[in-house]
Formats: structure tokens, sequence, C-alpha cells
């Protein structure tokens, strides 16, 4: 899995890299085989925010020629990604459905 991470308006480290690429790449074991391509995007919508620092996580998670997105927001940016994974995660099993499903349809 190919992980590509890019930070707005916050400073990268290595530790919060490596978080990133422990929790987005942990989805790889519910896709399986295939080319996948991860677009992380973490960081502040703002540099001024009125009811605090808000951080967000969006994920573009591409599985062959289908792309599957998630956003998330929260008060701590760890919270956020791991928000988002969950979500990827349920959006890849009813991604996977989706296509074993189509498979066992009567050919007419």
């Amino acid at each position: 899995m190919k992980i590509n991470v890019l930070y707005k308006n916050i400073t990268p480290d290595e530790p919060l890299k490596v978080f990133v690429e422990d929790r987005i790449g942990g989805l790889e074991k519910f896709i399986g085989q295939g080319p996948i391509e991860a677009r992380v995007e973490i960081g502040l919508p703002s540099k001024h925010h009125r009811s605090g620092r808000i951080y967000y996580a969006e994920v573009n998670l591409k599985i062959g020629g289908k792309l599957l997105r998630a956003t998330c927001q929260h008060e701590d940016l760890r919270n956020a990604i791991v928000d988002v994974k969950n979500e990827l995660q349920k959006q890849i099993k009813k991604f996977k459905d989706k296509k074993r499903d189509t498979s066992r349809k009567p050919q007419v």
C-alpha cells in the first residue's frame, strides 16, 4: 500500500507520520490484493477557530479504479485519524459485499 501524507497548517513530525502509516496501513488486511493508494490529509482547517483547535483528517483510498473517501473532525488529531480509519473500514466491508453480491447474480 502506498500512503501519501499531506499536512495543512501543522508542522509534520516523525511520530505522527508513523502513527498515520500504522493506522491507515492496517486497512490493507481488509482490502486484499491489487494496487492500493491512500492519500491522507491531516491538519487544521484554519489557523484560528472559534471553539478552539479542531483538527481534521481526510483519506482518499484508491482500490483499483474505485475511490473510497472519509473525513472526520475532532479536538484531538489522533482521534480524528482513528475515526477516519474506522469509517474507511466500514466502507471497505460494504464495497467487498457489493463486489461479492454482483458475482452471484444469475447470467441472462
